[in-house]
């Protein structure tokens, strides 16, 4: 497989939800105790130390949609649990920490978690830095998407193809090109009834309100830029066309009802849609 170093962003992306864990309101929107013990065994002290930099709007609404987005996802995967699914594959897994916190509703799923070799080393360093164990139930398969399809990768894996499949892809598509993108997409939509993918994607750029580096820029300055952006019509009508019988996006109103509802902290709801979800 090519080397390549593991991915800055998926760092960032833990320290965002350590953040919420040390900083922000009761209830959590993602209770994520898992994120602190990833990081350094200091970051509690560090986060409380520099408060300030955690508390301007640009990064509550930052850490807001970090935090949202893989709560909509757990709960999507939830719903799909309760109709029978059994199968949770992570794609672009980074340090996602479902696996290590995962409530007696996820025991019976088969959990694998996919990415590049140099981030899932990254990821096993820090499990075990952290006194982490990997259950029994979750299996690590790395992938490097440039040398090796999807469905093949699947396969390998050990995931059952034959039966449906509950996929999450947070973070991920925007740094494709539409193409890579599509193929992932595709390979999903291809699988038996009832699997169903939730999936983050970035909007065409829009005025922002904040002089602050968006999180487009902050990716680029280190070395990881957005390359693909989607306009939410058509996507679903790419998504309808690739074969999945239903997509939906979480709208504005609707994650401001669902998760933002009296909260005291600041944190603010989406302002438009980036979170879409889409069922085989």
């Amino acid at each position: 497989m090519a080397e390549r170093a593991s991915s800055g962003t998926a760092v960032g992306v833990a320290l965002l939800r350590a953040v919420h864990q040390v900083l922000d309101g009761e209830p959590k929107i993602l209770d994520d105790p898992i994120a602190l013990r990833l990081l350094d065994p200091a970051a509690s002290d560090h986060i409380r130390k520099h408060a300030e930099r955690f508390a301007g709007d640009g990064a509550r609404a930052l850490r807001s949609h970090v935090v949202l987005r893989s709560r909509f996802a757990e709960d999507r995967l939830a719903e799909a649990v309760a109709r029978g699914v059994r199968q949770y594959v992570v794609l672009g897994a980074g340090l996602d920490t479902f696996a290590y916190r995962q409530p007696a509703w996820a025991r019976e799923l088969a959990i694998f978690e996919i990415d590049h070799p140099a981030s899932q080393d990254e990821k096993r360093r820090r499990l075990a830095a952290g006194g982490i164990a990997i259950p029994g139930n979750v299996r690590h398969v790395a992938v490097d998407f440039e040398l090796e399809p999807l469905p093949d990768a699947l396969v390998r894996g050990g995931v059952d193809v034959t039966a449906p499949v509950f996929f999450t892809w947070l973070g991920v598509l925007m740094y494709l090109t539409e193409a890579a993108g599509d193929a992932v997409l595709r390979a999903v939509s291809a699988l038996v009834p009832g699997t169903e993918i939730v999936f983050t994607f970035s909007q065409p750029e829009a005025p922002r309100p904040s002089a602050a580096p968006s999180l487009a820029q902050r990716a680029a300055e280190i070395g990881e830029p957005w390359l693909t952006r989607s306009d939410p019509r058509e996507l679903e009508a790419k998504l309808r066309a690739f074969g999945f019988s239903r997509a939906g996006f979480l709208e504005p109103a609707d994650a401001a009802a669902l998760y933002f509802r009296g909260r005291t902290d600041g944190l603010p709801p989406p302002r438009r849609a980036s979170i879409a979800w889409a069922r085989v």
